[in-house]
């Protein structure tokens, strides 16, 4: 998949990810690549400034926790990331709709 097509789309997919269940960067990059059937492959150097970004705004929120024997850096969602999230849906699924509309074949109305 084409890296641009996820512009302005990662913040939505990382707060996916992140719904259900805390979770460390590897993992997080693990879930996309799974929820996805590999058509994702998001690069580490995308991810972890995303993550920070998105806790700095208030979205996640991260601690310390060994995981697999090893200490990592865990994310977890806020409420008010959730809402965020909820918001991110709304709006693709307005702008997949109208993009559907522009794209789907139309009739020769010309006869």
């Amino acid at each position: 998949m084409n890296p641009d097509a996820l512009r302005g789309h990662m913040d939505a997919l990382l707060l996916s990810v992140l719904e259900h269940e805390p979770l460390h960067g590897y993992a997080i990059i693990e879930a996309l690549q799974s929820r996805s059937g590999g058509a994702l492959s998001v690069p580490t150097g995308t991810v972890y400034p995303a993550l920070r970004r998105l806790e700095r705004i208030g979205y996640l929120v991260s601690e310390w926790a060994t995981v697999g024997g090893r200490k990592r850096r865990t994310y977890r969602l806020t409420d008010s990331g959730r809402k965020q999230l909820d918001g991110e849906r709304t709006a693709w699924r307005e702008f997949t709709s109208v993009i559907g509309n522009v794209l789907r074949p139309q009739s020769d109305a010309s006869g």
